[in-house]
């Protein structure tokens, strides 16, 4: 029997891949940018984004393992995607884009749907709103970092 965090999961990996897949290239313009003095921490970023997605999913196991296949369990899990399509979106777009400034207003997109997603989640699951903790302490940081490279990169913004 397949399981539920099996499917999850197995929907994150491809949503994530196929993303990552369509904009493969477009990410070479955001790597070679100017980063702030301060972003010292900035190899540690896959690490954080991967604790952040593994919360992610657990978060959303919990959520369909307390009301399965119920309507608002649907919407919820269309949030989580939604979610986790914006966070995979961010950097193709920017790049694709060459706008740091739009980088800014996904990364606050971001946090917002986080928000709405863990104020939906905490009536059916306060362990799964807990997990969600994490992305919405770093989006916020991300976004700042992004704002930030504004003024280090004036004709990229």
């Amino acid at each position: 029997m397949i399981k539920s965090w099996m499917v999850i999961g197995g929907v994150a990996i491809v949503v994530a891949l196929a993303i990552n897949g369509l904009f493969r290239d477009s990410s070479r313009w955001f790597y070679r940018l100017q980063r702030p003095r301060w972003l010292t921490f900035e190899g540690l970023i896959p690490f954080i984004w991967t604790f952040i997605f593994i919360c992610g999913v657990w978060s959303a196991v919990l959520v369909w393992e307390k009301e399965p296949a119920s309507r608002y369990t649907w919407l919820l899990m269309g949030l989580y995607l939604l979610l986790e399509i914006a966070i995979m979106a961010y950097t193709p777009t920017m790049s694709l884009l060459r706008s740091l400034k739009v980088g800014t207003v996904m990364g606050a997109t971001g946090t917002l749907i986080g928000a709405l997603l863990a104020v939906g989640v905490w009536p059916v699951s306060t362990t799964s709103a807990a997990l969600l903790i994490p992305y919405l302490l770093w989006s916020p940081i991300g976004t700042y970092t992004t704002w930030a490279m504004v003024a280090e990169n004036p004709g990229d913004g």
